[in-house]
C-alpha cells in the first residue's frame, strides 16, 4: 500500500512546438534525475532532449515516439511519459494515454489552445484523466492570462482554477506568484542548471512589492483579485473526477515555474488507481502480479538491435523471474531482463509497483495490448488503433535484403509504428498510417535500423475497417468473397480495405451482418482469426 500510493504516473500532452519537451527535460532537471538539459533548438546542436532518442528526432528537433522516464522526487516515484506532438503520430499518444493516472497539458502562451491540444483533450475527458495545466513562455508577448484562461475553459469543459499568476509577460515578465502559499518567485532569465538559490518574496506585503515591480505587480493584483472572485476554488476531489484543472503560469526554457508545478504533481496528482479488465476491476492494492503492454519499441540500443515491450504495472509487485503468463497466447513467461528508463538509459529492476513502467526485453511473443498476470485469465481494456486513411505499397531498392525488410515491417508494425497489412490473396503488403509523417519515419528507420532501402508508393484505397460478426461461418463466408479485399494486419486481426467511401456503403447493403470497425479494439477478441 505504502508503495504504489507514493507512484504517480503522468503524460506531457500538447500540440507541436508548444515546449513539452522542453519542460519535460526542465522537470528531470528539478528532480536531480539529469545535472544539466539538453537543446532541442538547433538541429545540429551538439545536445538534444534527454526524452528523444531516435536520431531521426534529433536531425528534427521533433519527438516522433513516446519516450518514458522513471525519478524520484520528495520520496515520489514519478513516471513520466514523453509524447509526440505531431498530430502524424497520435495513434502513439492515445495508447500511452491508457498507462496513465494523469495527464500535463502545455499550452503556447502565444498561441492559446490549438488543434491537436482540443484531440487529446477529448480522450483525456472521455477516459476521465485529470488534466494539470501549464501555460508555457510567458517570457514573450504573449496572450493575456485571462483570455487564456476563458479559452482553456471553453476548449476544456471544465473551470480552471489557478495555483500560480504571472507578474508581466515578455520583458516585463518579473515573477511568479504562487497562490498555494502567498509566495513570489522572482523571475531570472537564461538559466540551463538547477537553481537553488531563487529570490522568494512574501506575496502578503503588497507595498513592498508594488515598489519592486511598479504596473506590472498591480495589473496582476487585480486579476488575481478577479479570478479569485469569479472562478472557483480549487477542489481535489473535482480535479481528480476530471471536473477541474489547475493552472500554473511559466517559463520551461527558463526553469521558471517548473518547480511549482512538480510540486503540484506529487501534491495533487492521483496515485495508481483501479483498471478496467473485460472480466472486472483490477485494484493496484491486490496482491497477485498484473501488467498490460501499452508500447512496444525495437531498436532503442542499434548495438543490440533490442525490442523492449513497455508494461504498465496495474496490481501487486514485480519481481525479476517471477511466472507470468500472457493471457492471448497462454504461454508462461519468466522475465529477467527487466529494466525502467530514464529515455534510453536504463536501469535494471529489482521491484516495481502498480504505476511504475518497465521493459521486458523481448524477441516477439507480446504484442500491444497484451495482458500480463500470475496465472488469471484478465484482459485489460481500451489499447486504441485507429483506421488508417492514408497507405502505400513498398517495394525494395535492393532485392537482396528482402530478409531486412520482412523483419523491419513485422517489428515496426508490432509496435505500433506503421500499420502492416498482408493481403489474404497475393503478396502485396500495404502501409497504412494516419498521417504523411509516419511512412517518412518508418522508412528512415528500415534505411537506419534494418538497411532495408524501401520506396514507397500510393496504395489504391482510402480506408480500413476491421470487421467482425456474431456468426463465424457468415464471416467467413464474406472473407471467402472479398479474398481481394481483406488484409491482416500485425496482430492478424482481419480488415476490409475500401477503394472509396461508395465502396464501403454498397459492401455494407450487401453483407448487412459483416460489422465494420473503425477501431480495432471494438472488433472483439473473440472475432480473431489467426
Amino acid at each position: 500500500m505504502d508503495e504504489f500510493a507514493r507512484r504517480r504516473t503522468f503524460a506531457i500532452i500538447s500540440h507541436p512546438d508548444a515546449g513539452k519537451t522542453t519542460l519535460t527535460e526542465k522537470l528531470l532537471l528539478f528532480a536531480g534525475a539529469i545535472q544539466i538539459a539538453g537543446s532541442v533548438k538547433a538541429r545540429k546542436a551538439s545536445r538534444h532532449a534527454t526524452s528523444d532518442w531516435m536520431e531521426i528526432e534529433k536531425q528534427r528537433g521533433i519527438s516522433v515516439a513516446s519516450s518514458v522516464m522513471q525519478m524520484e522526487y520528495r520520496d515520489t516515484i514519478i513516471n513520466l511519459l514523453d509524447t509526440p506532438g505531431h498530430q502524424d503520430f497520435s495513434e502513439d499518444t492515445y495508447r500511452v494515454l491508457t498507462a496513465v493516472d494523469a495527464a500535463l497539458m502545455v499550452i503556447d502562451a502565444a498561441n492559446g489552445v490549438e488543434a491537436q491540444t482540443r484531440r487529446l483533450i477529448e480522450v483525456c475527458r472521455a477516459r476521465r484523466t485529470p488534466i494539470l495545466t501549464f501555460i508555457n513562455k510567458l517570457d514573450r508577448e504573449v496572450r493575456e492570462p485571462l483570455d487564456l484562461l476563458d479559452e482553456i475553459e471553453a476548449a476544456l469543459g471544465m473551470p480552471c482554477a489557478p495555483l500560480t499568476w504571472p507578474i508581466g509577460q515578455g520583458k516585463r515578465f518579473s515573477g511568479i506568484y504562487n497562490l498555494r502559499d502567498n509566495s513570489i518567485r522572482v523571475f531570472r532569465p537564461g538559466e540551463d542548471r538547477r537553481s537553488e538559490d531563487d529570490e522568494i518574496l512574501d506575496g502578503r506585503d503588497a507595498a513592498c512589492l508594488f515598489s519592486r515591480f511598479g504596473a506590472e505587480y498591480a495589473t496582476a493584483a487585480q486579476e488575481m483579485e478577479l479570478v479569485t472572485g469569479v472562478m472557483p476554488a480549487f477542489l481535489p476531489a473535482e480535479f481528480l473526477a476530471g471536473r477541474q484543472t489547475p493552472v500554473f503560469f511559466g517559463s520551461a526554457i527558463n526553469n521558471f515555474g517548473v518547480r511549482e508545478t512538480l510540486d503540484a504533481i506529487v501534491d495533487l496528482a492521483p496515485p495508481p488507481g483501479a483498471r478496467r479488465a473485460l472480466s472486472r476491476e483490477v485494484l493496484p492494492s491486490e496482491n497477485k502480479f498484473s501488467g498490460v503492454v501499452f508500447k512496444i519499441q525495437a531498436n532503442m540500443d542499434p548495438a543490440h538491435r533490442d525490442r523492449i515491450a513497455f508494461l504498465r504495472v496495474c496490481s501487486g509487485r514485480f519481481e525479476p523471474g517471477m511466472r507470468l503468463k500472457t493471457r492471448r497466447t497462454g504461454k508462461e513467461l519468466r522475465p529477467a531482463n527487466v529494466v525502467t528508463f530514464l529515455s534510453q538509459r536504463r536501469d535494471r529492476v529489482s521491484e516495481a509497483f502498480a504505476g511504475d513502467i518497465i521493459g521486458i526485453t523481448t524477441h516477439g511473443g507480446l504484442q500491444l495490448g497484451d495482458t500480463l498476470t500470475e496465472g488469471e485469465a484478465l484482459q485489460f481494456t481500451g489499447l486504441p488503433f485507429f483506421a488508417p486513411e492514408l497507405f502505400r505499397t513498398v517495394e525494395l531498392a535492393d532485392p537482396m535484403k528482402s530478409k531486412q525488410l520482412v523483419k523491419g515491417l513485422q517489428e515496426l508494425g508490432e509496435e505500433g509504428a506503421i500499420q502492416v497489412f498482408r493481403p489474404l490473396a497475393g503478396s502485396l503488403t500495404l502501409l497504412g498510417a494516419v498521417g504523411q509523417l509516419q511512412f517518412e519515419v518508418v522508412a528512415h528507420r528500415l534505411r537506419t535500423e534494418y538497411g532495408a532501402e524501401a520506396r514507397l508508393a500510393v496504395a489504391n484505397y482510402s480506408g480500413a475497417r476491421w470487421i467482425s460478426c456474431p456468426d463465424p461461418a457468415e464471416l467467413n463466408r464474406f472473407i471467402r468473397a472479398n479474398d481481394a479485399k481483406i488484409f491482416a494486419d500485425a496482430a492478424s486481426v482481419h480488415a476490409y480495405l475500401m477503394t472509396s467511401r461508395f465502396d464501403l456503403d454498397l459492401t455494407r447493403e450487401r453483407w448487412p451482418k459483416i460489422e465494420f470497425h473503425l477501431m480495432r479494439e471494438h472488433a472483439g477478441l473473440e472475432f480473431r482469426h489467426m
